[in-house]
């Protein structure tokens, strides 16, 4: 067997996962990873393409938003389909950076949640 499509896979993240989020949760999730620094991108062990990739799976989610009226948008759950190595990456960020830049700490439990229940893997860091 050709170890070739399972290279491939793994690159491209593994599985994928489905998350679901509020559209007002996903948004203020997006804003926070627009503003980090570079320092804090470093921190995190990120480049500018990885938050440009983690970016574009929250901004898809405003293609799904478009038929939704905006009286009710903001608390309309929208489903994201992420890579399990996307997952891993913005739990570690939920963790560590999103309190810093969060407004909303019921929207940071939610996230949390949502994150922890859609990935196999429960951290505890």
């Amino acid at each position: 067997m050709k170890r070739e499509p399972v290279r491939r896979w793994r690159e491209r993240g593994g599985r994928n996962v489905r998350l679901v989020l509020p559209f007002d949760d996903i948004m203020e999730f997006a804003l926070v990873l627009l503003a980090l620094s570079p320092a804090a991108l470093d921190a995190l062990g990120w480049t500018f393409a990885d938050r440009k990739r983690l970016l574009d799976h929250f901004l898809r989610s405003g293609k799904a938003a478009q038929g939704i009226g905006p009286e009710r948008l903001g608390t309309t759950p929208i489903e994201l389909n992420l890579p399990q190595r996307d997952v891993d990456r913005l739990q570690h960020f939920s963790r560590r950076e999103l309190p810093k830049g969060a407004s909303n700490a019921a929207m940071l439990d939610r996230v949390l949640a949502a994150l922890d229940a859609a990935s196999h893997r429960h951290r505890a860091d």
